[in-house]
């Protein structure tokens, strides 16, 4: 065990826990939402620092994050536990084991930040991604990771449900290179099916790009849950009104978890989507999980030449040189590309 961060005494014994939006008040002996933080003599610990459940070498298209190292590839770590519970998590057995399982042992290989880097070094990755489940909830462990990588020269990323406070947002952020937040729906979904609030999520992703790091954002449309032409055209507007250079991914749901009565969504509903976040003033809007595969490429905003091919995770043709600038117009391209920073337009 390690003791947290991001907590605060409340007296009787009870600890207030400041890592994500929830703000559990947490008993002696009683564990937040999330289960894989406990309070233990009025002191709060983390059950899952350097306790990993999944490590994966991965395209970084697959976070998915398409204006960041387009074509590298990025070590995968994740710990057991969330601070949602999403009744369509596709990564449940992992992400909702602590809670479901308060009885069993908290799953995962004990590592080190050291053994981390040194991997994704050895694996040719550019990149740490903290992902599967929510990273947030072993904020600990990410960022002594994240340090570490950057001394060695490389880079982060948070793919992440956004739920969190000011003061850990920040944290991370000052860590993180790029980070692709979900943003799952209206105030009403997120409350009836990720038992949360999108309003804190809503900030993270402003706090995220005033910080400097690079942000993209995933929407899973479900079928008549978040797909309505209404709730689309809202996130669309959200996004667009903190940088229409943010790329908006919206994907095709397919039934999982508590969820297995919903239909996989129309692939014609997901092509809607796409032209509500292009007419809301989106520069990039990807669709994903559409069998043919289309919709991934990415075209400049300036002249729309083609200067990324996808087919699936993999790129197969890039025309921008190392700064960014399309081949045809010259014009800038936002995003993170293998010149080191953010590249584009202010």
């Amino acid at each position: 065990m390690k003791e947290a961060m991001f907590y605060e005494v409340i007296g009787g014994g009870a600890v207030r826990c400041l890592l994500c939006a929830h703000g559990c008040i947490i008993g002696e002996g009683k564990r937040g939402i999330c289960a894989v933080r406990e309070n233990r003599g009025g002191r709060l610990y983390t059950l899952v620092y350097g306790k990993l459940v999944a490590m994966n070498v991965d395209p970084i298209e697959k976070k998915p994050l398409f204006h960041f190292l387009p074509g590298s590839r990025t070590l995968s770590i994740a710990a057991a536990g969330c601070n949602f519970r999403c009744e369509h998590c596709q990564n449940y057995e992992i992400s909702q084991f602590p809670r479901e399982r308060p009885d069993v042992e908290i799953p995962g290989a004990r590592t080190t930040p050291e053994t981390i880097v040194r991997m994704a070094i050895e694996r040719g990755c550019r990149s740490i991604s903290y992902t599967y489940t929510e990273p947030t909830i072993f904020l600990e462990f990410v960022l002594d990771c994240a340090r570490l990588a950057r001394e060695n020269g490389i880079k982060n990323v948070f793919v992440s449900n956004g739920f969190m406070t000011a003061g850990s947002a920040a944290a991370a952020a000052a860590c993180l290179d790029a980070n692709n937040i979900d943003l799952k729906g209206g105030e009403r979904f997120y409350r009836d099916v990720c038992h949360a609030r999108a309003a804190p999520v809503k900030e993270t992703i402003r706090l995220m790009r005033e910080k400097g790091v690079w942000v993209e954002v995933t929407t899973l449309l479900i079928p008549g849950l978040n797909d309505s032409p209404e709730t689309l055209g809202e996130l669309a507007r959200f996004i667009s009104s903190v940088d229409p250079f943010i790329p908006w991914h919206v994907s095709r749901f397919h039934p999982a978890y508590k969820l297995l009565d919903r239909s996989p969504t129309p692939t014609a509903v997901v092509r809607a989507a796409r032209e509500t976040g292009l007419e809301a003033g989106l520069k990039h809007v990807y669709v994903g999980n559409i069998p043919d595969g289309t919709g991934e490429d990415t075209f400049c905003p300036s002249c729309g030449a083609k200067i990324i091919s996808r087919n699936g995770y993999l790129v197969s043709g890039m025309m921008l040189d190392e700064n960014g600038a399309c081949p045809v117009c010259s014009g800038s391209v936002r995003g993170v590309w293998d010149s080191g920073g953010e590249q584009g337009p202010d």
